[in-house]
């Protein structure tokens, strides 16, 4: 009985500690505007939404993708396009990139978690490139040169985004908005079934769940949020290009959510915040900025492997 009351009173710790995070973050993010230039908090709302995705598949599944940037990047040549050419309003630009990266998804999952480990990986980021020189060479991308000049529209027909402070709350609601679907998929007892997959798949299979299907479904969850991110940012940056669907853009995103902390609720949105601040303020060295990645990376396997919101989660004694 004291073991019931224990846990229970956990559980509400852990979610009182997060609802407080959640809150700040929030606030910070609307004050941020007022202090940071509204384009930078933008293209880092779209990567931590990214990192999101990408840790609700590693951090929760324990599935570790080397080809997310196939999702991202689509979403976001699927959006530019439909802006653009078909003359879509914002919203279902959005919802179409989405959508398309949730089908790629589809595939690309039922093929991939028919096996595990770097098999898995290999597989996701086999087909990632596959795609990656199928956006070299078809017509509606324009290859190198990508899709620009992106309109950015009316949402709903009202709000005109090509006003940055428009367009900022219309991310930052996005975000927001993933992030709590995020966190509700997480805590629900779907989420439940993922973490016993990952920390024990053969026993998660004895009790009669049927891993490969929640696999499945985790792995297009996490591709349609990582279309949402592709496609906003293609809407923010008036741009689709090919380094969004390289395989350099999904060990970026592996990165991210490794320095931010893996598994862990905010870990991915500092560890977003965090790279792109770093790639913004680090321009003038040119190529050296990824030395300096790849030396943060091996500091924090190295020294932090629980990640910056995992050490200081740690410190707090709270689990963010």
């Amino acid at each position: 009985m004291q073991r019931v009351a224990k846990a229970g009173g956990d559980l509400a710790l852990r979610r009182h500690s997060e609802a407080i995070a959640f809150l700040v973050m929030a606030c910070l993010l609307v004050l941020a505007p007022a202090f940071a230039y509204p384009v930078f908090l933008m293209k880092a709302l779209c990567f931590a939404l990214f990192a999101c995705a990408f840790n609700l598949l590693i951090g929760y599944v324990g599935l570790l993708s080397f080809g997310h940037a196939l999702f991202f990047g689509w979403a976001s040549y699927i959006c530019a396009h439909a802006a653009k050419v078909w003359g879509f309003p914002p919203e279902l630009a959005i919802l179409s990139g989405a959508a398309t990266a949730a089908g790629l998804g589809a595939i690309v999952g039922a093929l991939a978690i028919r096996r595990q480990g770097i098999y898995f990986a290999m597989i996701t980021l086999a087909l990632a490139q596959m795609m990656y020189f199928f956006a070299v060479q078809a017509p509606f991308t324009h290859g190198e040169d990508g899709i620009q000049a992106v309109p950015r529209g009316k949402l709903f027909g009202i709000i005109d985004l090509a006003d940055q402070t428009n367009m900022y709350i219309t991310v930052l609601v996005i975000f927001l908005g993933c992030f709590l679907l995020i966190y509700r998929i997480i805590n629900s007892p779907f989420g439940e079934v993922l973490k016993a997959i990952r920390e024990n798949e053969p026993r998660a299979i004895s009790l009669g769940y049927r891993s490969e299907r929640y696999k499945l479904v985790a792995f297009v969850l996490s591709a349609t949020f990582a279309g949402v991110a592709g496609a906003t940012k293609a809407l923010v940056f008036q741009l689709a290009s090919l380094t969004d669907v390289d395989w350099p853009m999904s060990g970026e995103v592996i990165l991210m959510t490794l320095v931010g902390g893996l598994g862990t609720l905010f870990g991915p949105v500092a560890g977003a915040f965090f790279m792109v601040a770093l790639e913004n303020y680090l321009t003038t060295i040119g190529q050296w900025v990824f030395v300096v990645q790849g030396v943060i990376f091996v500091v924090c396997v190295l020294l932090f492997r629980r990640g910056i919101i995992g050490e200081l989660a740690q410190v707090l004694r709270v689990k963010l």
